[in-house]
């Protein structure tokens, strides 16, 4: 059975200056794809290319390619205000990149960064509902 290289949820993440700089790209579902680029948007394309090739192999070789996860489809919707929604638009436009890879890769360096957001909003959100009540 042919797979699409689209189908194949991916984890990108920023590499240390120890490891190079850039962006790296795996496919958990895939044992050794992995490629990496300077920006996210490069990691992203080198990943297609590298999830293509290991399809590639795998078919010439008679080896079972591994169904995607099914939990992750990879496709949500999020709604946002239009003026963010322009933004974006000209943030792509100006990078010269899809809507989608740009939303990709800004949501991919977020979850770069995320170890200690949850635990300041919450602490946050707490903080300002404590001022509310006594406030009120």
């Amino acid at each position: 059975m042919k797979k699409s290289v689209i189908e194949y949820p991916f984890e990108i993440h920023p590499l240390s200056k120890d490891e190079g700089g850039g962006y790296a790209i795996l496919f958990p579902d895939l044992p050794g794809c992995r490629s990496d680029g300077a920006t996210p948007e490069e990691a992203i394309k080198n990943g297609r290319d590298a999830l293509a090739s290991w399809l590639a192999v795998a078919r010439e070789f008679g080896d079972k390619i591994p169904s995607p996860f099914s939990a992750a489809s990879g496709r949500f919707v999020q709604r946002v205000p239009r003026s963010l929604h322009a933004q974006l638009i000209a943030q792509a436009e100006t990078e010269g990149v899809s809507l989608n890879t740009l939303v990709v890769s800004l949501v991919s360096q977020g979850l770069g960064r995320r170890q200690v957001t949850p635990r300041r909003l919450t602490a946050r959100s707490s903080q300002a509902r404590a001022r509310a009540v006594r406030a009120g």
